[in-house]
Order: structure tokens, then sequence, then C-alpha cells
């Protein structure tokens, strides 16, 4: 989280850097500094300021790129999902933990095997936060060998997405587009039998096939995604 991120929020909401500075808990003097760029936004003052000035949550830090990402539980995925505002898991929000979207998205396209419910809410979380980190995120995939899965989520994004977003959709579309994986996988169901494979493969949409995926998610089953 940067100073432009806290004075865009502030003046959204019509706030002086006093009122920003108290529902922080901060002095003005201090709030002042992070907001010029002289003083860096500690990481709890990062939470603090999604929760109280209402600065993106795609704004919190974060960690480094790495082909082995800290392990989440499914559990902890959905909570954090209801926390962003996911309609599917809302029931779960208050006790979640406010994560960055991006974050949310590459922990969840890591699992070998992942709940259908939780897989069906990350085009949501594309087409929410568009304003994300793609950098990292592309990044990141890349290193899991996960950017078939991102390619396909963003297209299932991009067709829900709301006026003004497509556009940068678009654009990761093409990035991802040359980083293609030839070899087939699926959408985080890699213990599907054989049998299963084959069918999938058979009914599954040009554009899953385009992925090389192995899926028959379309945005027809996103019910909580538009």
């Amino acid at each position: 989280m940067n100073a432009a991120h806290l004075k865009a929020a502030r003046l959204k909401a019509g706030w002086s850097q006093h009122d920003a500075a108290a529902r922080l808990g901060v002095s003005q003097p201090y709030y002042c500094q992070m907001e010029s760029g002289s003083r860096p936004v500690p990481g709890s003052l990062a939470l603090r300021a999604v929760r109280r000035l209402e600065v993106s949550p795609a704004a919190l830090p974060l960690p480094p790129l790495s082909p082995q990402p800290a392990p989440v539980e499914p559990k902890e995925l959905a909570s954090a999902l209801g926390r962003l505002g996911y309609e599917g898991f809302a029931h779960l929000g208050k006790r979640g933990k406010t994560v960055n979207p991006a974050l949310l998205v590459a922990t969840a396209l890591a699992y070998f095997d992942l709940e259908v419910r939780l897989v069906e809410a990350l085009p949501w979380v594309l087409g929410t936060f568009h304003d994300l980190d793609w950098a990292w995120l592309v990044a990141q995939c890349r290193l899991l060998n996960a950017q078939n899965r991102l390619g396909y989520l963003v297209s299932l994004a991009r067709q829900l997405a709301p006026p003004g977003a497509d556009r940068r959709l678009d654009e990761v579309l093409g990035e991802l587009e040359r980083s293609k994986l030839a070899a087939e996988g699926t959408l985080c169901r890699e213990s599907m039998t054989e049998p299963e494979r084959n069918w999938v493969r058979k009914h599954r949409s040009s554009e899953a096939a385009d992925w090389s995926l192995l899926t028959t998610l379309t945005k027809e089953q996103l019910t909580y995604a538009a």
C-alpha cells in the first residue's frame, strides 16, 4: 500500500487528514507523512486502512514470488472470499481475514484439488478487483505452472466484467496467451479419473479446450459472479 492509495480513499470519502488519522488511530502528522510518501505504510496499518478507510484490499502487501506458496486451509479461503464480499460465502465474512485478492487467487490455483464452490468464486474475484496487481499474479501463476488455469478464469471474468474492466482483462489475456502451456491439465481437479477425463474432454467448451483444461465450468454456472 502506498501514499496514493491513502489519498485517493480519503478524498473519495471527503475526509480531512485529521479525520483519516483518527479512523486509523494515529496522529495527524504521522498520517500526513504516510500520505506524502515520506513514511511507509506498515502492514498493520494497511489492513486497518482497508477496513476503516475503504482502501481496496488489492493494495495490501503481497509476499515475494515463490514456487511453493504457503498453504491455506479451504475453509480459510471461503471465509476470505466472504470478507471480500463474495455472496456465496457471505455468512463466513465476519470471521474472515482480509487478504489481497491476487494472493487469494494464486493460493487457490496452487491446489491439487479444490472444492468446486471455491473455484467458481475466482472469476468473481478477478472481475471485481480488476485493479489488483496483475503483474504479480501472472508471475506467481507462471511459477506454479498455473497460467492456463488463470487464463481460463480471466476469460470467464471477462464475460461477466462490469464496464471499464474488460479492457484490462483483455490485456491480461493477451499476456497469458503468450505463455500458454501445451500440456493438458485440470481446473484444480487433478484427482479426476481417466473415465472422467475422457467425458470432460468431450463435453468441455471450446474455450476450455483452447486453454488445454479439463473442465466443464462455464459462466452460466457462476451463480454469484454477476
